[in-house]
């Protein structure tokens, strides 16, 4: 593959007819050229993702992804969350999820909240306030996985958006 983007030839048409816009090709396709480390993040996501709610779990890879601008961990993780049961409204209000604090949990909410300062790390750090809140939800073994979760699915969307992973063609369940 070659490492320029391209596109393809024929756009998707709309419902009501109109083309839309051409669909990019990937960079690379990181998981053939590196078998060894897809295969060993396949594993860590597994491994991560032990012991949390898989409601909980989904909505802290779609707000990563949002946060990372990452289209195909979007696309993979909301048709996962409907899948499982999880509301429209609620992933829809995610990228809002401050301005729209009833529709989630408090549990939920700290989770979201630690999602956003371990994926932004803007000021160097996680602030304290935001740990401690976290901490109050969950248990320190869970705490410690969703870490793990939030560390993880921040490793997908960085192999994601480098290579351009074409979002849209991912069916429910297909890398579980």
């Amino acid at each position: 593959m070659s490492a320029q983007t391209t596109t393809t030839d024929t756009p998707a048409p709309t419902a009501d007819g109109t083309a839309r816009a051409p669909e990019h090709a990937p960079r690379l396709s990181w998981t053939e050229r590196a078998p060894e480390v897809y295969k060993a993040m396949v594993r860590l996501d597994a491994a991560a993702r032990r012991g949390l709610d898989p409601t909980l779990y989904e909505l802290v890879k779609i707000r990563a992804s949002q946060i990372n601008h990452c289209a195909f961990c979007l696309d993979m993780h909301t048709k996962d969350a409907l899948a499982a049961g999880e509301s429209v409204e609620r992933i829809v209000q995610l990228g809002a999820w401050e301005e729209s604090r009833h529709f989630y949990t408090e549990k939920e909410l700290a989770a979201l909240e630690l999602t956003e300062a371990v994926t932004v790390l803007t000021d160097g750090f996680v602030p304290d306030d935001v740990y401690e809140r976290a901490a109050r939800h969950f248990e320190e073994t869970e705490l410690a996985q969703l870490i793990a979760a939030i560390t993880v699915i921040n490793a997908w969307n960085r192999f994601g958006v480098s290579t351009r992973m074409v979002p849209g063609h991912y069916r429910p369940g297909q890398h579980a």
